[in-house]
């Protein structure tokens, strides 16, 4: 990742072209979850068409389905930013930091920034839509899977036995936590939901909840035998 860095951090500056197009098109972006979050809190997830959104953010249908695949996209957090963070904040922790702990403290820190920003609930599941909305949040995560393996083996020592195997183990591990975190708080909203007679989420149950169970996870990983220390 330092490495990336150095290597972009010396080539051309963007042309003020190219730089305006993905300003804007972020602005897009976020312009499309604030509709959806406006139109969502007043008229619910089911009264909402795409079009109302696209409406909102003054796009069209065709300018929306560039940017989200569906109205269940918008209740997820942007896949590429969480993505992102947790990339910056493993290669923020120190080399010498074991590989797992440091992976552990990269997620709690996106985990931390997204659930303090709202991001990973834009609005309360509805009933029907906590199943759907959680395993497309799980399958975002087994897609990272195998980027997060190779930025692991790449803080490995060097000399370490089979590298790509242990950096998959740890990454698969850290993520199984988290996707672990994401089942148990899902299952306990939609708990909490059936118990209140609803059918919908509290509105306390945010991705702060899903955030809180993150640490007790990795800390439940890390005792593990074998698996919170690698001795090579």
């Amino acid at each position: 990742m330092a490495d990336t860095l150095t290597r972009l951090s010396r080539m051309p500056a963007t042309p003020p072209q190219a730089g305006l197009r993905a300003r804007k098109k972020e602005r897009t972006r976020h312009e499309l979850r604030d509709s959806a979050a406006r139109l969502f809190a007043a008229r619910g997830f089911a009264g909402t068409t795409i079009a109302d959104i696209a409406a909102g953010a003054n796009v069209s249908e065709r300018t929306f389905f560039r940017y989200f695949d569906s109205k269940e996209a918008l209740l997820l957090p942007d896949g590429a930013e969480l993505f992102a963070r947790i990339e910056a904040e493993l290669a923020a922790r120190p080399a010498a930091e074991p590989p797992l702990d440091a992976v552990g403290a990269a997620l709690l820190a996106a985990a931390r920034a997204f659930g303090s920003s709202g991001e990973l609930a834009l609005a309360p599941a509805p009933k029907g839509t906590e199943s759907l909305v959680m395993a497309r949040l799980v399958q975002e995560f087994v897609d990272f899977e195998d980027r997060l393996a190779t930025l692991v083996e790449r803080r490995l020592p060097p000399g370490t036995p089979e590298p790509d195997l242990r950096a998959a183990v740890l990454a698969g591990a850290a993520l199984a936590a988290t996707r672990a975190v994401l089942r148990t708080h899902g299952e306990r909203r939609s708990a909490g939901a059936a118990a209140s007679g609803t059918g919908a989420a509290g509105t306390g149950a945010s991705a702060s909840g899903a955030a809180a169970l993150l640490p007790a996870a990795l800390d439940l990983l890390a005792h593990l035998p074998r698996i919170g220390t690698i001795e090579v």
